[in-house]
């Protein structure tokens, strides 16, 4: 089974994410996307994170109806911070009939460079590149286990979603209306 795994903070999960998720499903012969919760991604600060259950939480809120997409905390339980050769590794080993391709915007395709074993995640797995407004994604264009993905420029991101909820700003559209919902019960990210 192709599964795709679309890393990140989630901090909160958005409209953005899931329409990226629907693109990749719809253009690459990938029969399910896991959305893999970081805990602490060694190149941001952790202090500005909601904490991991809560946004494992509202992550499993924004596809709950959704069957090809899935909520992995798989990072919880491995050494921090993550580094995604370590989770690609242990995810190879624990499910071996899975072919893993990793998600990932253009932005963080120029810095793959700086990730731990990056050689090994360019030789091992397949990278499937979403465009990112300033970013070209031209970096390792020659390397067979990278795609280019025909996906729309989505200028939403988290930090600014949590910017508008600190601000009393609405944030319908930009999240699941139920995810939208819990955060205002739960007053998350004041």
């Amino acid at each position: 089974m192709k599964t795709g795994l679309f890393f990140g903070s989630f901090n909160p999960i958005h409209q953005g994410h899931l329409i990226l998720a629907r693109h990749i499903l719809n253009l690459f012969p990938i029969q399910e996307i896991w959305f893999v919760v970081s805990p602490h991604n060694p190149l941001k600060e952790k202090q500005t994170l909601l904490n991991d259950y809560e946004r494992l939480h509202l992550v499993e809120m924004a596809i709950e109806n959704h069957a090809q997409l899935q909520a992995s905390a798989i990072e919880f339980k491995l050494p921090q911070p993550s580094y995604t050769i370590h989770t690609l590794t242990h995810l190879s080993e624990k499910y071996p009939k899975r072919e893993f391709y990793l998600i990932m915007g253009a932005d963080n395709l120029e810095g793959l460079h700086k990730w731990k074993n990056a050689e090994l995640i360019l030789e091992r797995y397949f990278i499937l590149v979403y465009p990112r407004l300033g970013y070209e994604g031209s970096a390792y264009e020659n390397n067979p286990h990278v795609f280019q993905v025909n996906a729309p420029v989505i200028e939403l991101s988290a930090t600014q979603i949590r910017q508008f909820i600190r601000e009393g700003k609405p944030i319908d559209f930009m999240v699941p209306e139920n995810v939208r919902l819990h955060i205002e019960k739960e007053q998350l990210y004041r």
